[in-house]
């Protein structure tokens, strides 16, 4: 998975702010999305909203089935408006919000081995429940691999212990992952 320039960068981030200030100020999404560059390109992405380095709300898609630009400002919109661990960001909270935007790999078989903490995002799976947690997730947790992979499934609603069953799925990827100085964003 190749990096982004800087500059494309900081264009998907003024998107995804820009998605968040219009949610949040007036119910709406962007008129114009860009649709050319990196916007046109077709990845996993999942934005994550911090409020004063508090988590706010993180959404995301795991494979790109529309190009980046929508993506982005859908995964933003809802990351604060519909995350159901929160109530709707408000608009006096823009003010310290902070942006990161995590790109993913297309998901891949992993054994448990193979999973490098702050590396791989796992993604559990068993008929349709299934659970997702960025890389970022295990570093500021101090998961061990074990431990990883325990949580995933809890996030999939499954044992803690599901990953080691054959009807259980688990899947690793990699993200590049970036974000804002929390730029004031004014409503």
């Amino acid at each position: 998975m190749p990096s982004l320039s800087e500059a494309d960068r900081r264009a998907l981030l003024r998107l995804a702010r820009q998605a968040v200030v219009d949610a949040v100020s007036y119910r709406r999404l962007p008129e114009q999305i860009p649709h050319e560059g990196v916007f046109a390109g077709r990845q996993g992405v999942f934005v994550t909203l911090h409020v004063r380095h508090r988590l706010r709300g993180c959404i995301g898609v795991i494979e790109g089935e529309d190009p980046l630009g929508q993506s982005t400002v859908r995964c933003a919109a809802s990351a604060a408006l519909q995350d159901p661990r929160f109530a709707p960001m408000r608009a006096e909270e823009l003010v310290d919000l902070q942006i990161e935007i995590s790109l993913l790999s297309p998901p891949a078989p992993i054994r448990p081995e193979e999973i490098e903490i702050g590396r791989h995002g796992l993604l559990v799976s068993r008929g349709k429940q299934r659970g997702l947690l960025l890389p970022q997730v295990a570093t500021e947790h101090h998961f061990a691999p074990e431990q990883f992979l325990q949580e995933t499934c809890r996030k999939a609603q499954l044992a803690r212990d599901a990953w080691r069953e054959v009807a259980t799925q688990v899947l690793g990827f990699t993200c590049e992952v970036f974000s804002d100085e929390g730029n004031v964003a004014e409503p």
